[in-house]
């Protein structure tokens, strides 16, 4: 074998072994609740009747498996609107290094502190748009 089919073929096999694609571990479509106390409902029972124990609700994801947090800044994943939410700014979203606010009309930036940039319904998540129609 030459030494440019060595190449060719070694070159092929390193690009293809890059194309690995891993699946997402599937998310719930629920929204984090905010941490504090619990605000589960209890189930009603019949008078006379035994309880049953309630099973452990397991915790949802702080993070989404396929888009990375914000930097530096607390946030929670909400899978129904598809994006973070920012804990300490209200009405303000993050993904994929950009940043969203809703204030009468949506508005864009890179930074959470703007310069904020007008936009419409089209140039934001489409979870989150229609959380403000």
């Amino acid at each position: 074998m030459t030494a440019i089919a060595r190449i060719t073929l070694l070159s092929l096999v390193l690009g293809l072994s890059a194309c690995t694609v891993h699946r997402p571990q599937p998310t719930s479509s629920e929204p984090i609740p905010p941490a504090g106390p619990s605000t589960r409902p209890v189930p009603s029972t019949a008078p006379g009747t035994p309880s049953a124990p309630i099973p452990a609700a397991k915790p949802l994801p702080r993070t989404s498996a396929s888009f990375a947090p914000p930097p530096g800044g607390h946030s929670h994943w909400d899978a129904r609107l598809g994006v973070y939410v920012l804990d300490n700014q209200s009405n303000t979203f993050y993904r994929q290094r950009t940043y969203y606010r809703w204030n009468d009309g949506w508005s864009r930036s890179i930074s959470p502190d703007g310069p904020w940039e007008d936009t419409d319904i089209h140039g934001v998540p489409a979870g989150l748009g229609r959380q403000f129609q």
